[in-house]
């Protein structure tokens, strides 16, 4: 048997973590890098208010009806606004990527320069852009199956009221 679970368990016992309260702050937010994933739907940095429109817009557009088709709602609101970062956070990285780049090409006209930098942003940003673009494509997936629930929820809920107003019809008109 080996002896790394021992070896784990032992180095458990020295690893207690943060003691300060920065510390403890400092390492809760640990897993918010870009907010593409996890629990935190609105970051620090971006406006509640209008993110609180969005979710709105959605609510508006869908109607839902009941505690199911509202969390759908409500899942469609926050995987489109994480959709909305990537394409905020993929400009953000070219355009400061492409302000960094040295030593422009003397006496090119200012398009060769834009040109010159945007590809020389796109060749040292490529993993990062590449993580992005595996966000965007799962949160697009996200987005069309939830999409595709919802609808189907909102049809089997239309053509039930429909058969029971159809039969209240029916009652009174006898």
């Amino acid at each position: 048997m080996s002896a790394l679970p021992e070896i784990n368990r032992a180095n458990a016992q020295r690893s207690t973590g943060p003691k300060t309260e920065a510390g403890k702050w400092r390492s809760s937010l640990n897993a918010l890098r870009h907010g593409l994933t996890g629990q935190i739907v609105v970051m620090p940095t971006e406006d509640l208010d209008c993110y609180r429109s969005h979710l709105k817009s959605f609510t508006d557009e869908y109607n839902p009806k009941g505690a199911t088709e509202a969390q759908l709602v409500h899942s469609l609101a926050d995987t489109s606004w994480r959709l909305n970062r990537v394409a905020s956070l993929e400009a953000n990285l070219l355009t400061l990527a492409a302000a960094r780049q040295p030593d422009p090409i003397t006496g090119a006209p200012d398009e060769v320069q834009a040109t010159m930098a945007i590809a020389a942003a796109l060749e040292s940003q490529s993993k990062a852009l590449m993580n992005l673009s595996l966000h965007s494509q799962r949160l697009s997936r996200q987005f069309e199956r939830t999409i595709a629930q919802l609808r189907d929820l909102q049809r089997i809920r239309l053509d039930i009221e429909g058969r029971q107003l159809s039969d209240l019809i029916d009652i009174t008109q006898m």
